[in-house]
């Protein structure tokens, strides 16, 4: 009996063992994921390289997110970009996402990642794609802003860029087609609301020099603001770069006038300041450019898009030196005016003028009407020496959008095969075939101005 007692106590601790080992599993659950995107719009081009991407960041409770999977699931119009043409890259948290366009115009793309457990989400990426341009592999982006008015290069490959429709000084990356890494608005500290009309720029050491138009609205009327120039100061370069409010003042285009009227109205600065006075005019009264004389730190020719002198067809490019521009800007001097100097540049005016270190100067000319691409641009090399005669050194293609606006900065002239970048003012530009110009669109994530880089003669 007690043989058998044992046996069957055995047998039944035997059991509980089992029991005790085979539980059932629980089955895991997972959260629906989530997914966001480090910009909802986004612009491209036809034939663009290095297009501006979107992150896009992903994650899942209960789930690895090695094991999430994103894709474009849906395009409003294939036409423009469809769901193929979403590229995709990374494994972790943040993919880089990037479109691939292959017409003008706009698509809504649906973005989605797809979890474990059958689980899905959803977010919506508004693309805007730009028509093909001439040498697409020369060709960068600037988003945020349409409208570029000039740049100084910063070094490290970036340069900021200044917009004539707000006060906005934005820092790209020279290199790519992107958002501004930063921007800097010192509107508050210039006392202005409304538009300075910022058309030219220079640097000298870790000081950049700044122009508004200092001439009447499109409208022919006089708008305080743009009488103005100022100064940042430059600290760091490349990314890091920062800039710091200097000074202002406000009466350089009162200066220009009375010193015109006092040597005979010889280039009517007045008449083309007067009220109702468009300034885009032959004789009319309109600044785009500005730069120092050779090996001077006090002399800034002041480059003149309007007038022409003589204000006809074929007239000549105005340059006026101001002979103390630093005293202008650092105590309020009132300008003191030196001798014109006027340059043959086939007809057209100074849409901007920059130097290198080496005194070397580009001007960049175009016409004192054309706001977009519908009349010729040409780059002239100059000494900077009043009486000597610029060489024209390349023309510019005019078949893309926009007017050519800015120099980032002037290679060594002397090299075989200097390449220069230039920026355009695309704000009358319809980039995407809907009828709007540029500036006037909605999303500034779909504003942008084109840099291009090219090969001298």
């Amino acid at each position: 009996m007690k043989k058998q007692l044992g046996t069957a106590s055995a047998a039944g601790i035997a059991a509980l063992v089992v029991a005790a080992t085979v539980v059932p599993a629980h089955a895991v659950t997972y959260g629906t994921p989530t997914i966001s995107l480090s910009a909802g719009y986004l612009s491209g081009s036809v034939n663009g390289v290095g297009d501006q991407t979107v992150d896009v960041t992903v994650a899942q409770s209960g789930a690895d997110v090695s094991a999430l999977t994103v894709s474009a699931s849906a395009s409003s119009k294939a036409s423009v970009a469809g769901t193929g043409d979403v590229t995709v890259t990374g494994t972790g948290s943040v993919r880089r996402l990037a479109v691939t366009a292959h017409g003008r115009g706009y698509t809504n793309l649906t973005i989605k990642v797809a979890g474990l457990g059958g689980k899905t989400a959803t977010k919506t990426l508004s693309y805007a794609a730009s028509a093909a341009v001439q040498d697409p592999a020369e060709a960068r982006y600037f988003s945020g802003a349409s409208d570029s008015s000039a740049a100084v290069d910063v070094g490290g490959g970036y340069t900021v860029v200044a917009d004539d429709e707000n006060n906005v000084l934005r820092l790209y990356d020279r290199s790519r087609s992107d958002a501004p890494v930063r921007t800097w608005d010192f509107s508050s500290q210039l006392g202005v609301t409304k538009e300075v009309d910022i058309e030219g720029a220079t640097r000298i050491g870790n000081t950049v020099y700044w122009t508004g138009s200092l001439g009447n609205n499109k409208d022919g009327e006089y708008k305080a603001p743009r009488n103005t120039v100022f100064t940042t100061t430059v600290s760091g370069s490349g990314s890091a770069t920062q800039l710091a409010y200097g000074r202002s003042y406000k009466h350089l285009r009162e200066d220009l006038v009375a010193w015109d009227q006092a040597h005979g109205n010889h280039y009517g600065f007045a008449a083309g300041t007067a009220a109702g006075q468009a300034p885009k005019q032959i004789d009319g009264f309109n600044v785009e450019g500005l730069e120092f004389a050779p090996g001077s730190t006090t002399t800034a020719y002041v480059g003149f898009r309007a007038p022409l002198a003589p204000a006809v067809p074929g007239g000549k490019a105005l340059l006026v030196p101001v002979t103390n521009f630093d005293k202008v800007l650092s105590n309020g001097s009132a300008a003191a005016i030196g001798a014109p100097v006027e340059l043959d540049l086939g007809g057209l005016s100074v849409r901007d003028i920059r130097k290198n270190a080496q005194d070397q100067y580009l001007i960049l000319a175009g016409s004192w009407a054309a706001d977009d691409n519908s009349d010729p641009y040409a780059l002239y090399q100059w000494d900077g020496v009043a009486g000597h005669a610029p060489v024209k050194r390349a023309d510019l293609p005019t078949t893309d959008p926009g007017g050519w606006e800015a120099i980032v900065e002037v290679p060594d002239l002397s090299v075989p095969g200097a390449r220069v970048q230039l920026v355009t003012d695309s704000g009358s530009a319809d980039l995407y075939g809907d009828g709007i110009e540029a500036k006037d669109l909605t999303h500034p994530e779909f504003k942008k101005s084109r840099a291009a880089w090219f090969t001298l003669n």
